[in-house]
């Protein structure tokens, strides 16, 4: 299997058809991909911190519903495509660094063995450990792809170039 794998750069990748561009950030930086069939794989130092960021690539909001070890990164319970996510605005990026405990609290993640994992120490599981989930959902009538109505109106009464400032330099 070794031998199928092949580097694909480090950074962000598009997914849900060009809708995000997402990737899995250490440090000072994201991390390698390699990629083997349909699966994308990272490589992290275990101990260290991560976080996933995802960026709207589309005209129109956008909800992202994210899973890490396969619990929901919203409540640290069991992930499903049922439950709520995050809105991303349209060329927004969205950086999550851990499981929400609160509203102002998450449980970061980390690199980890698998019996040192949140899914195991919070419910005694390891099934999805080293899994990320993502699913996205766009706006119910909304082609992602096109402008709004008021997103046009705004963009054509656009001045295209700087006014000049009240005051002079000294």
């Amino acid at each position: 299997m070794i031998s199928s794998w092949r580097y694909t750069g480090s950074g962000m990748q598009q997914a849900a058809s060009g809708l995000v561009e997402w990737g899995v950030k250490s440090g000072w930086g994201s991390l390698k991909n390699y990629n083997s069939g349909s699966r994308r794989y990272v490589v992290g130092r275990k101990g260290r911190n991560y976080s996933l960021v995802v960026k709207n690539l589309c005209h129109s909001r956008l909800e992202v519903v994210l899973s890490v070890d396969g619990l929901d990164v919203m409540d640290g319970k069991s992930a499903s495509f049922g439950k709520r996510g995050y809105i991303i605005q349209p060329g927004k990026t969205l950086t999550v660094k851990g499981f929400r405990t609160s509203e102002s609290a998450v449980a970061a993640f980390k690199f980890s063995s698998m019996s040192a994992s949140y899914s195991k120490l919070r419910h005694g599981t390891t099934r999805n450990v080293g899994v990320i989930g993502m699913a996205v959902f766009t706006e119910k009538g909304v082609d992602p792809w096109k402008w709004s109505r008021p997103a046009v109106h705004q963009r054509h009464g656009a001045t295209p170039f700087a006014e000049a400032p009240n005051a002079r330099a000294r």
